[in-house]
């Protein structure tokens, strides 16, 4: 990365991390972005919390090694974990996702990055675009 370009910061949805973690596709041109330092993603501890719950799910078949592996190798390395000072609760229409715009909006994100339909009708939040995997590509010519 050439001097004086700055990391785009990014909330990731935990779908969409997790598609890039373990199963590849475009989601894990993310990843590589991360490992690169072009991306910074961003964490809290409430979206850090879902991501290792949902790490844990049966049908992913990961031991507890190659969950801790994931985490320690794979996303703490490259993130910064971020403290919540912004409240979005009730701003989503599904009250679980409130989290990801909370983090997005107290990190100064560029973008949040998802699949899930109750986020991205909302288009942004504060300074915040919210886009699909396929539309960062876009966005940012990969």
């Amino acid at each position: 990365m050439g001097q004086g370009v700055k990391p785009v910061r990014v909330v990731i949805d935990t779908n969409v991390l997790l598609s890039g973690l373990l199963f590849g596709g475009t989601p894990e041109r993310i990843r590589d972005l991360c490992v690169s330092r072009r991306l910074v993603p961003l964490l809290s501890r409430e979206t850090f919390a879902e991501f290792r719950r949902v790490l844990a799910y049966p049908k992913f078949r990961l031991t507890p090694a190659e969950i801790t592996m994931i985490i320690e190798e794979e996303l703490l390395p490259y993130a910064e974990v971020m403290e919540v000072t912004v409240d979005a609760s009730g701003v989503c229409r599904d009250p679980h996702d409130d989290k990801f715009l909370s983090l997005a909006a107290s990190g100064r994100a560029d973008y949040l990055i998802t699949g899930d339909q109750d986020l991205l009708v909302l288009r942004s939040y504060k300074k915040v675009r919210i886009l699909t995997v396929s539309e960062f590509a876009v966005l940012l010519h990969w």
